[in-house]
């Protein structure tokens, strides 16, 4: 009896099968009788029987019945009965179907490993799987066999043809220069559409002589451009494209495919490599700009700390493809920390579907160009795939192209992944991945093509691998020879791809040879002329960030902006606030939801004292009512960490939910708020490039717990602190992070307010630590209603959540702004010792304060850290004839906070009072490596020792 394993009927030939079925249930005529025969036998379901058993036959002594239990056989083998078991012929024929479907399955799921892929031509390394595709060759079927007819599954839109023509054209679609892995997709009919698009057309176009020759100009304008930049910038850092400049006419084709099925606009994110190239051949900015920017600006001094270098920069512009459809195209600026760059597209693309209304999300496509060794070792990458299909972040599919070189620097790929691929992390998706050698220009534009028509099809990623190599060092002026010789002995005499493909078209009598070479001179001088014009014209300009969108809004100093009122009328609010403490008829809320925040609201209607939660919610729904767009993403956002939230109320009978928020919007107005996954860096980059598309409305990220923003510093960093100084961009993303000493331990205390404070210079972002409900609703309507846009780092609160003194009435609400400083009720005039801090210890220290009855000392809170409000202090500290001593109370160690950043401008202000000197000192935690205390009671007696040591000596000394 046949092993299960090697029937025509295992699992392994089940794409093949079921395309049969679905044909013969079309039309029955249309499969082969043998094959009839096996679907006329069925389950009551109308699907085929597979067993997983081998099948006996019944007895025959008792027809219908078991002949040993002597009960009714069981419809499989009834099926099989041997009355209607197929002839020998049948059998024999089977048999080699099976085998031939087996070699189909090879060829489509191990295909790849045997592609064409090197353009170095290099072997693979030995790899077990090899061994399975090894069954697909001609060798393993006999002449005979070869010119027998089989069915040809789909492969060729004929039922059945002679096998060798079947795996002649596998071995074509799937072992040229193109390799695709896509068997392992769970949705078989992306997997169909696949197969069809590829074995019908062996995976390749037939480019009529037109179609070359504009592959072979883009070849021409790509290898050109880098030739002259190589000749005139001799040891210039450029990033070139040289081995890899088949990226081209596949972005090109890629745009000509989009642009046919409505796509209008494309975020583009890529880091060095190539970039130059893409920036003056896809995006078409003139090269008499690039060539500007090598020989910078002809005035160094106005530049001083601000800029970019040129392969880092941005830039957007309007394509028109060649059928005459218009496209806008942006390249993302981005800083070094190559991946980075990948969720501020996704978040800019998102950002752009919402305010178009592409809910389609085909008008709008994220493009991402990574590198092989970047691709596969920065989490970042992972991060971003993994928010392509979550509600909150999609972007109806990204297309990646990965840059291949074949090694990261100086690391060849066995020291750099542990994947045959360096596209292996992007199986997490459901995706297909491509792989292309880069020097067959008309395969890499047949996949930019198939890659454009996927992703629109099935808004879907997709993932390109273009298999290249780099002619010359990481940036030109490295030797790689030093750590691959031989890699790079292969390429010293390897040609270009335009080479290679100018002597294929001559070849066939398609471009002449001459032709070929008057389009690469036509191309160098036209590079030629645009350095005699940058060089005559001093073309240099920087990016301008206030075009479209953005220009009502300013950046630069903070001083050139008007303050706005951002009180609303205390009638308007109140009726708000009744609204957020209703829920629909008939909605089943958790009755401790119900206690502590809808009956807590229906109070607070009355007695007109809100919590934090209630402040922040105001904000909100009065924005929203004024027709801005409120986001607020990141982890447990809708109930909030600390359970203060409660924006989105569930169901506890039904699940469904209720977003109190949505009653308010106008006009265009939305409330979106997402739970994220547990990325920091991911979600945050997204939330930032939304920002960038939105500056008419407030984009929130809050970190679970204020140090987690710890795994997002590179966005922190590079994009949100240094991003308008190096490339004009302007931002109004916020930040909630969670902040303050209550005794939970060395990650759940500290946002590091000093990271802020370091990265704070020019008016280039906000740091404020509110402690009041009005505070916080006060400040972010500021953020939208201002004209300025600056990132804004808010300390929020944990326990001031719900703390009784940290309280506001509605009346703060409706009159006032924000106060970056907050005076004590104190008389100032008998004020000999003046408390400045920031934060939850206020309360602590004005509760010892107010039971001493000292009114000596006055205890200040500095809302705004920065801006610093010097004007604001040094006001305050004139209505203090007596004070003698000033000192700085922090929770956090001497060594974080604001202690560092805030001692020199305390020293400047003190210096102002001439013949009345003041004593300068800080209170607070000493020194220390670790953020705070693991321990409750350790954490209790440090609090305790602050707090007596300013209230009641306030003598230690320190800077």
């Amino acid at each position: 009896m046949a092993n299960f394993q090697d029937s025509y009927l295992s699992g392994g030939n089940i794409d093949f099968i079921e395309g049969l079925y679905a044909r013969y249930l079309e039309d029955a005529s249309s499969v082969d009788a043998s094959w009839r025969e096996v679907f006329e036998r069925t389950n009551g379901a109308g699907r085929p029987i597979f067993n997983p058993t081998p099948i006996e036959p019944p007895a025959p002594a008792v027809p219908g019945k078991d002949a040993k239990a002597g009960k009714a056989a069981p419809a499989a083998a009834q099926a099989l009965a041997p009355q209607t078991r197929p002839t020998v012929a049948f059998e024999q024929d089977m048999k080699l179907q099976s085998r031939v479907d087996q070699a189909i399955s090879a060829f489509r799921l191990r295909g790849h490993l045997r592609a064409n892929l090197d353009p170095l031509g290099r072997p693979l390394p030995p790899m077990e799987h090899m061994a399975d595709v090894g069954m697909a060759d001609d060798k393993h079927f006999s002449a005979a066999e070869l010119e027998q007819m089989v069915e040809s599954s789909n492969v060729f839109p004929e039922a059945r043809v002679k096998l060798k023509d079947l795996l002649g054209r596998l071995r074509r679609t799937y072992t040229g220069s193109i390799g695709v892995e896509f068997m392992q997709m769970l949705d078989s009919e992306r997997r169909r559409w696949l197969m069809k698009r590829m074995e019908y057309t062996e995976n390749r176009t037939d480019f009529p002589v037109e179609e070359q020759r504009h592959i072979l100009t883009k070849l021409s304008y790509a290898e050109g451009f880098e030739n002259f930049l190589h000749t005139k910038y001799i040891g210039a850092k450029r990033f070139a494209l040289d081995g890899g400049e088949a990226l081209v006419p596949m972005m090109d084709a890629l745009l000509e495919v989009g642009g046919g099925m409505g796509l209008k606009e494309v975020v583009i994110g890529m880091a060095h490599r190539g970039r130059l190239n893409v920036l003056t051949n896809i995006l078409g900015k003139k090269p008499d700009q690039i060539f500007s920017e090598f020989d910078g600006p002809q005035d160094p001094k106005k530049h001083m700390g601000r800029g970019d270098v040129k392969y880092h920069m941005g830039f957007s512009s309007d394509h028109t493809t060649r059928s005459g459809q218009g496209i806008h195209l942006s390249l993302a600026f981005n800083p070094s920390h190559l991946e980075a760059v990948n969720p501020v597209v996704e978040g800019r693309v998102r950002a752009k579907q919402d305010r178009s209304g592409d809910g389609s999300r085909t008008r709008v496509m994220p493009v991402l160009i990574h590198g092989d060794a970047a691709f596969i070792g920065q989490g970042v990458v992972a991060e971003t795939l993994n928010l392509s299909r979550l509600q909150g972040y999609e972007t109806g599919g990204t297309v990646h192209l990965v840059i291949n070189n074949q090694v990261g620097f100086t690391t060849d790929p066995e020291e750099s992944r542990s994947s045959i691929y360096s596209t292996a992390l992007a199986q997490m998706l459901d995706v297909p991945v491509f792989h292309v050698n880069g020097d067959d220009p008309e395969a890499c534009v047949h996949i930019g093509r198939l890659a454009a028509e996927y992703r629109q099809t099935f808004k879907s990623d997709v993932v390109v691998d273009l298999v290249c190599y780099r002619r010359y060092g990481h940036n030109e002026g490295d030797e790689p020879s030093f750590t691959q010789p031989e890699m790079y002995e292969i390429i010293r005499k390897h040609p270009t791809v335009r080479t290679l493909y100018a002597q294929q078209l001559a070849s066939q009598g398609r471009v002449s040879a001459e032709e070929a070479d008057t389009l690469k001179q036509r191309c160098l001088q036209e590079f030629d002329a645009a350095l005699t014009r940058a060089r005559a014209e001093s073309q240099f300009k920087e990016p301008n960030a206030l075009d479209g969108l953005w220009k009502p809004y300013k950046g630069g100093l903070e001083a050139s902006v008007p303050e706005v009122r951002t009180a609303v009328d205390k009638e308007t609010l109140r009726g708000m606030l009744g609204k957020l403490a209703h829920v629909p008829e008939g909605f089943n809320i958790h009755r401790d939801v119900e206690r502590t925040v809808i009956k807590k609201r229906q109070t607070m209607v009355q007695t007109e004292e809100l919590q934090w939660s209630e402040g922040e919610s105001l904000a909100y729904a009065t924005l929203l009512s004024e027709g801005y767009v409120v986001r607020l993403s990141g982890q447990d956002v809708e109930r909030g960490t600390f359970s203060h939230r409660h924006a989105v109320l569930h169901d506890v009978q039904t699940g469904k939910e209720f977003v109190p928020l949505s009653q308010f919007p106008t006009g265009k107005a939305r409330f979106d708020i997402h739970n994220s996954p547990l990325s920091e860096m991911g979600v945050l980059g997204f939330e930032y490039g939304y920002s960038l598309d939105v500056p008419d409305g407030l984009t929130i990220w809050e970190a679970q717990f204020g140090d987690f923003a710890n795994g997002a510093q590179i966005i922190i960093d590079q994009f949100i602190a240094a991003g308008e100084s190096k490339w004009r961009r302007l931002s109004g993303i916020t930040l909630l992070l969670p902040h303050g000493y209550e005794g939970q331990g060395p990650e759940h205390s500290s946002a590091r307010l000093e990271r802020f404070l370091n990265l704070s210079a020019e008016d280039n972002i906000q740091v404020v630590y509110p402690t009041t409900p009005a505070q916080i609703f006060h400040l972010l309507r500021r953020q939208v209603l201002r004209p300025l846009r600056k990132p804004l780092v808010i300390m929020s609160p944990k326990s001031m959540l719900r703390l009784p003194e940290a309280t506001s009435k509605l009346d703060e609400l409706a009159t006032g702004s924000f106060q970056e400083v907050i005076a004590d009720k104190v008389d100032p005039a008998g004020v000999t010792r003046l408390l400045l801090c920031s934060g939850k210890v206020y309360y602590d220290l004005v509760k010892e304060r107010d039971a001493r009855k000292d009114t000596s000392i006055a205890i200040v809170r500095v809302e705004q850290l920065y801006p610093f409000p010097f004007d604001e202090l040094s006001g305050l500290l004139a209505k203090m004839p007596k004070l003698t001593e000033l000192f700085w109370v922090q929770e956090e160690p001497r060594n974080s906070g604001a202690w560092h950043f805030i001692f020199p401008r305390l020293h400047d202000l003190v210096a102002t009072r001439g013949q009345n000197p003041v004593k300068l000192g800080y209170i607070g935690r000493a020194e220390a490596a670790s953020p705070a205390t693991g321990f409750t009671q350790t954490h209790k007696l440090e609090q305790q020792l602050i707090v007596e040591e300013a209230i009641l000596r306030g003598t230690k000394n320190g800077r």
